[in-house]
């Protein structure tokens, strides 16, 4: 009955339990109430008075199932009574159902959380008898002490680096970054003393910082360390990490010499730990090898949330105890950088700069040939199958990373999906492409057109929902910006292009009507058009891989 939150219980129950009636026979129903200032948590279980160690004795009832819900406890059907959700309340009221085979004395526990670090475990209740039953007596036991927190100290300045490679084992963001001098270097070391490990860590972190251990890259079955600031304080906690779900703190663990510091938006703290624990069943032998986690994220009232950005993870195993090394991680493995690199490529460079090919440069390279198509038809399909290529390429990444379809991606990959089947779609589609003079060609270039568009602007919806997204969660600002300028930068040039076109057949037609020097007139407005296309799609491309050589080195730094 004791939350595994890694704080110390209150002392004096605040909270009271109270039945309608002391006396009871087998197949009774009881009404129990647990009511005191306003908690958010709770759980109610029903134990033989004279063992209360012992099983859990028969079963509740709910009254109201918006605020509590029946819990199987020790594979007993409805054994126990928590809350459903963890809104304010100050009463709950439940049945008790007094099972065949029930003890002569029963007394009801309770442990009830005000907060993440406010709660109270085991609230004695009333006890209830069987008529003819003999008085019950209470045992004149003595109550363990409630556990404390070990002792801590203050940190008077900020860890330093130039150890590390030598006498420590360091993990650093920004590779080679100083937590003396930068306060956004994310700073991790473990320095070897005998049979035990001095273990620091800071970075900038208005919740808390946290490292773990892992046999793999997945989270999950992993020794983790957790420094959770709560106001001005800084709790230090060793727990284990279950998967995806909310780690478990342990109230009493296995860390000494433990010291904190917050200055500057910087959250420091240190302690040392034995190498080998065969005390404590979660923690790993510090002399394995291991990939190195390091997260943070929010917290409130010393409960911790979860992390925001894919954590740094060490590029391999690393035995922390062994020789001292200096090394980085990423926040992002190499086939999520893969995937987000191609699909950039694809769906900001080599289709856009396709599409202005074939919508506006036709009659520029109209009469230039190249295998024995025009120049301008040979560019466009060569950057329409590239972008079907890398898209192809890129779609498999994620899939392999892992290992099926991810359900914590929101819609990005339905979009991707999508985007995909167009991709795949457009060549086929163009392969089937009637002659000049079909009475269907008017059909297939609406269609073509039609679905190429539709592709385009499913893409940049997936790219901006991408770039969110844990694995691949590039750095704010500049993400936005880059992606808002590329929008701008292509729309704009279209639009430019298009009035373009239509000034200069406008330009034609007044020359036609005036019939003068029509033939030399046209050729000069021609060539004119021309050369200003030619300047248009030359600062486009140079624009155009500005913004992609921006999002490319942000993922590079990831």
């Amino acid at each position: 009955m004791i939350p595994e939150h890694g704080h110390t219980p209150q002392a004096q129950p605040a909270h009271h339990i109270s039945v309608t009636q002391k006396t009871f026979k087998p197949g009774d129903q009881i009404r129990v109430t647990l009511s005191g200032p306003s908690f958010k948590g709770f759980l109610l279980e029903a134990r033989d008075a004279e063992n209360l160690n012992g099983r859990l004795i028969g079963s509740f009832t709910l009254i109201d199932e918006e605020q509590s819900q029946i819990l199987t406890c020790e594979d007993v059907q409805g054994s126990a009574v928590s809350h459903r959700n963890p809104s304010k309340k100050d009463e709950i009221e439940v049945y008790w159902n007094a099972p065949s085979n029930v003890p002569d004395h029963i007394q009801f526990l309770a442990t009830v959380a005000k907060n993440y670090k406010t709660f109270w475990v085991k609230i004695p209740g009333p006890i209830i008898s069987q008529p003819n039953s003999i008085p019950f007596t209470t045992p004149k036991t003595t109550m363990p002490p409630l556990p404390t927190l070990p002792p801590f100290s203050y940190l008077t300045k900020p860890f330093s680096a130039s150890d590390c490679g030598n006498k420590k084992f360091c993990v650093r963001s920004p590779l080679n970054c100083d937590p003396e001098k930068e306060h956004a270097c994310v700073f991790l070391s473990f320095t070897r003393d005998d049979q035990s490990v001095m273990v620091e860590m800071s970075g900038p972190s208005e919740g808390y910082l946290s490292f773990a251990l892992s046999h793999d890259r997945w989270m999950g079955d992993d020794d983790a360390y957790i420094c959770v600031r709560d106001n001005q304080t800084v709790h230090i906690l060793a727990s284990r990490l279950t998967g995806r779900s909310h780690p478990l703190m342990d109230s009493e663990g296995p860390l000494e010499a433990m010291s904190w510091r917050l200055a500057d938006g910087v959250l420091q703290c240190s302690f040392r730990r034995n190498i080998s624990l065969p005390g404590f069943k979660n923690r790993f032998d510090l002399n394995a090898s291991y990939y190195i986690f390091i997260a943070d994220g929010a917290s409130n009232d010393g409960r911790i949330y979860r992390h925001a950005q894919q954590p740094l993870i060490t590029y391999e195993k690393y035995i922390v105890t062994d020789s001292p090394e200096n090394i980085g991680g990423s926040h992002s493995l190499l086939l999520l950088k893969a995937h987000g690199a191609l699909m950039f490529v694809a769906w900001m460079t080599t289709v856009s700069i396709g599409v202005l090919i074939a919508r506006f440069f036709k009659p520029v390279w109209s009469k230039t040939f190249f295998f024995g198509e025009a120049v301008w038809f040979q560019v466009h399909r060569m950057l329409m199958i590239t972008t079907s290529a890398l898209t192809c390429v890129a779609f498999l990444l994620p899939f392999i990373y892992r290992g099926g379809w991810s359900r914590h991606a929101g819609y990005h990959p339905y979009l991707g999906c999508i985007v995909m089947t167009l991709a795949i779609l457009q060549p086929l589609l163009a392969a089937c492409r009637p002659s000049v003079y079909d009475p269907r060609r008017q059909l297939f270039n609406w269609t073509h057109w039609s679905m190429g568009t539709a592709a385009r602007i499913i893409a940049v919806a997936a790219m901006f929902l991408g770039m969110d997204l844990p694995g691949l969660n590039l750095p704010e600002p500049r993400k936005t910006y880059a992606m808002i300028g590329f929008v701008v930068w292509h729309v704009g040039t279209e639009i430019l292009l298009e009035i373009h076109a239509y000034r200069l057949t406008r330009k034609v037609e007044i020359l036609d009507d005036t019939r003068i020097q029509i033939l030399e007139s046209f050729t000069a407005a021609e060539a004119e058009g021309h050369t200003f296309k030619k300047v248009v799609l030359t600062i486009y491309v140079c624009g155009n891989v500005t913004f992609l050589i921006i999002l490319l080195s942000a993922i590079n730094q990831l």
